[in-house]
């Protein structure tokens, strides 16, 4: 509904469970696609990291780079201005 009203972008929100509608959107539409990783997927890799569990910086970059392939032209997440320091 959001391009037959006229949308710029579209935007898919959460973003990690929803890469498959990414992708569809991606080849569905004319549009940029935007994602959002939104603060409980952020949280969920921060907590694992506190635990031990994972590498941060890695998995999120792993995260991010899932959603890129997915057809994302557009990430929004809390992790930009750590993730934009290693690349």
């Amino acid at each position: 509904m959001d391009a037959d009203e006229g949308a710029d972008i579209l935007m898919v929100k959460p973003a990690e469970p929803y890469l498959d509608v990414i992708r569809h959107a991606k080849d569905s539409f004319n549009l940029p696609i935007a994602a959002y990783q939104v603060s409980g997927e952020y949280s969920r890799i921060w907590a694992a990291h506190q635990q031990g569990w994972l590498d941060l910086e890695k998995c999120a970059m792993e995260s991010l780079t899932s959603i890129k392939r997915a057809g994302a032209d557009l990430i929004f997440t809390y992790f930009a201005e750590r993730i934009s320091k290693l690349i």
